[in-house]
């Protein structure tokens, strides 16, 4: 599987300066800027965290095949906002760089049974851990009507929430809605629902999505935890994909900086992929990247 990732070398340019160090990547997912720190890091160690089954088996083949020792690779599965109980139990703690990658991978989005395309026929499903918890097959079947509108209003930032809550109200009672491709283009047979530049249904599955991973929730809980396991002048790298992420980094950061006095912020103004990478890794098109470092 080919994984190209986002922003490489700006997040290098923050972590490279600690040879020898002690990373955390608690969005790991196929490895890309894991390996790029094994690699071009000397001495570096490595903990790498995703809910994704699939993922870590991906990274566990790749260690082997590009002959990195275990030690200077770990992988645990589990949500990032365990990280605090990942680095207990890994003997993890005092790092000189965490980064956070958001959102969904290249990978969990091109696998069809995995639900996360509308591109692609599968279940509704869009966990990213499948061990466990409410799938979006669940949200699209037995919420109310008023619920999905809310959810998709303001995780999808969708303005025609409203009637996209009522199609699916209606159409829940003829039939269980239950395939990715259903959904999609019973959005897309709206009238007015236009075939611009992205599909009509993508802001509601964005929303759904955030939903069933709690993933707002999760960022919002899982910082201030980055933020004790760091050592001073370690460096915080996070890289989000939508405005909803990026107000919650930008946000703490503030926070931290500017009232708490505990860390600084490194990026003025967001970093964004350059023309190059966006014509090469479209995915890098929406990415924004913040840096902090502990004071």
């Amino acid at each position: 599987m080919q994984h190209i990732p986002v922003l490489l070398e700006e997040v290098m340019k923050f972590f490279e300066p600690f040879s020898g160090g002690r990373f955390i990547d608690a969005t790991v997912g196929y490895g890309g800027h894991a390996f790029a720190i094994l690699e071009r890091i000397s001495g570096s160690k490595v903990l790498g965290i995703d809910a994704d089954a699939s993922a870590l088996a991906f990274c566990e083949e790749e260690r082997k095949r590009r002959n990195i020792s275990s030690d200077r690779l770990i992988l645990r599965q589990g949500n990032f906002r365990m990280i605090d109980a990942l680095v207990k139990e890994s003997d993890f703690a005092q790092v000189e760089g965490i980064l956070f990658d958001f959102g969904m991978s290249s990978g969990e989005l091109d696998t069809a049974e995995r639900g996360f395309s509308f591109m692609k026929e599968g279940v509704l499903d869009m966990r990213f851990d499948q061990r466990s918890g409410m799938t979006a097959l669940d949200i699209v079947n037995q919420w109310p009507e008023t619920a999905l509108e809310k959810i998709i209003r303001e995780y999808g930032e969708e303005r025609q929430a409203r009637r996209i809550a009522q199609a699916i109200a209606v159409e829940r009672k003829r039939q269980t809605i239950t395939t990715t491709t259903t959904l999609a283009e019973l959005i897309a047979r709206l009238p007015g629902m236009r075939q611009g530049r992205i599909h009509p249904a993508t802001r509601t599955f964005q929303a759904l999505r955030i939903v069933v991973n709690d993933e707002l929730g999760a960022i919002r809980e899982t910082l201030s935890k980055a933020l004790t396991i760091l050592q001073p002048k370690g460096r915080m790298v996070t890289i989000a994909f939508h405005s909803l992420e990026d107000r919650i980094v930008k946000e703490f950061a503030k926070e931290m900086a500017r009232v708490e006095k505990r860390m600084q912020i490194l990026t003025k103004h967001v970093l964004q992929a350059s023309r190059e990478e966006e014509k090469s890794n479209p995915r890098s098109r929406s990415a924004k990247l913040r840096a902090m470092e502990k004071i």
